[in-house]
């Protein structure tokens, strides 16, 4: 495990190499199919963290958000999101993330979450405690929080939900002490510093949730579907993160109406 995560560690490294250059620069965004915003630092983030990691494991298999997927079968697969937060990034909000998720025969065992903006990381590995770094200090941990009527909620932003997913959200909402928007991937990371409770979201694919799961499982909370479920490559998107796991019964009746 620790030559993974030192892998991972330098993947990030590269990453943020790429990024932090073009960061508050003029950047040329195109459209994706999604209509997402995409840039080169996208792009040059991730061919610098396949670069690394190819080198170290070639046997390994890479998927990522910009390039796809390359030997998606392996035992092992890296999955990547170069700008989780792309958004935040071209309009120089510094809350976007690197994520660094792999999984061993589809089970995410280790997960990065890198802050190259504002220079903060959480790393989760399996059986293991989270570590967090910051340059303000800290430790990573999640906050004992057994009743929605007082827990803190967050949601990357109320447009990401299908018009199925909406009413649950909006009972889960009601239900919360209250809920802030925004962040992306840094909500997931402030929720296993215990500061945020649930983080409730849809539409998310692989490389979105893949490294989220460790650090936040390695926090003390849990990741799952809106059903309570153990997230696969093929769940449908819906991701409900919990600080404190006494929460998932009340969360997913909300959730799943």
């Amino acid at each position: 495990m620790e030559a993974f995560i030192a892998a991972a560690e330098a993947a990030a490294e590269a990453a943020g190499a790429v990024i932090r250059p073009l960061f508050r620069s003029p950047l040329l965004v195109e459209a994706k199919g999604d209509a997402s915003p995409v840039t080169e630092a996208d792009r040059g983030a991730e061919r610098a963290m396949r670069e690394v990691l190819g080198a170290r494991f070639p046997d390994h298999g890479i998927w990522g958000e910009e390039y796809g997927a390359d030997r998606a079968e392996a035992e092992y697969l890296w999955v990547l999101d170069p700008i989780d937060g792309t958004r935040a990034f071209v309009t120089g909000r510094p809350l976007f993330g690197t994520l660094i998720g792999l999984l061993h025969r589809g089970v995410p065992v280790l997960g990065l979450i890198d802050q190259p903006g504002i220079g903060e990381r959480w790393i989760g590995a399996g059986g293991q405690p989270t570590r967090f770094r910051s340059p303000l200090g800290g430790a990573a941990g999640c906050r004992p929080c057994a009743r929605l009527a007082e827990a803190e909620l967050s949601c990357t932003s109320p447009d990401m939900f299908e018009p199925g997913d909406r009413p649950g959200f909006e009972r889960l909402r009601g239900a919360a002490r209250r809920v802030t928007w925004g962040g992306d991937c840094y909500a997931y990371g402030l929720l296993a510093l215990g500061l945020v409770d649930v983080v409730a979201e849809s539409t998310m694919k692989p490389w979105d949730w893949a490294a989220l799961v460790p650090v936040v499982e390695g926090a003390g909370g849990c990741v799952t579907g809106w059903r309570g479920e153990r997230l696969t490559l093929e769940s449908d998107g819906r991701v409900l993160a919990l600080g404190d796991p006494a929460l998932l019964p009340e969360a997913v009746g909300l959730l799943g109406g």
